[in-house]
């Protein structure tokens, strides 16, 4: 649960987001982003070529059904377990930047594994810093980073994926301490696929 000052996206008097479906607990709600967003998620993404756009994007994509400002950045300060996220109105500028680096890098082609582990974790420890969106950026995060490992050619082994170890990788990273999530990203990748790209 994020913590938020008079936030104008939750209904008065609750944590509750405001919905299309006008949910008004947080177990449905939440039963319901995730059975919707999870369909989403295995039909065709938006077209793109991993920029900021694309990445709000694939957020509205995956959130359509959900909220209004789904692709939207927030408009709201949001911290989650005391630490606070990038401010609003700085969000277009990080984000900006951040995907203006991976550009330059060439969105880590002709990487090796290691390589790609370092600088994705590295990608990854920034965008959720960023937060920009008001909920769903794990979603979003995770979604752009198969489609990231799969342009590098370096293919995720998504069925590896340990939601709980994802958790404690990017709260490490949010502290400093990206190993963690370079170790996880490392063990998600498909060394096979990997070689015959």
């Amino acid at each position: 649960m994020y913590d938020a000052v008079e936030d104008p996206y939750c209904y008065p008097g609750t944590m509750v987001l405001k919905n299309k479906l006008k949910l008004k607990t947080q177990e449905e709600l939440d039963a319901f982003e995730a059975e919707i967003t999870a369909q989403r998620a295995e039909e065709p993404l938006p077209a793109g070529k991993l920029t900021y756009p694309h990445y709000r994007a694939i957020h509205k994509h995956l959130f359509q059904d959900v909220y209004d400002w789904a692709g939207k950045v927030r408009t709201v300060r949001i911290s989650k377990g005391g630490s606070m996220f990038c401010y609003p109105e700085s969000i277009d500028r990080e984000m900006s930047r951040l995907f203006s680096t991976l550009a330059g890098q060439k969105h880590l082609k002709n990487t090796t594994p290691d390589n790609f582990a370092e600088k994705a974790a590295h990608f990854l420890a920034d965008l959720n810093a960023i937060h920009p969106f008001r909920e769903g950026n794990g979603r979003a995060q995770l979604t752009f980073l198969t489609l990231l490992a799969e342009t590098a050619g370096h293919p995720l082994a998504m069925e590896r994926l340990d939601p709980d170890r994802v958790m404690q990788a990017m709260i490490d990273s949010f502290g400093g301490d990206e190993k963690p999530l370079v170790a996880l990203i490392r063990g998600l990748v498909n060394d096979e696929d990997a070689r015959s790209n």
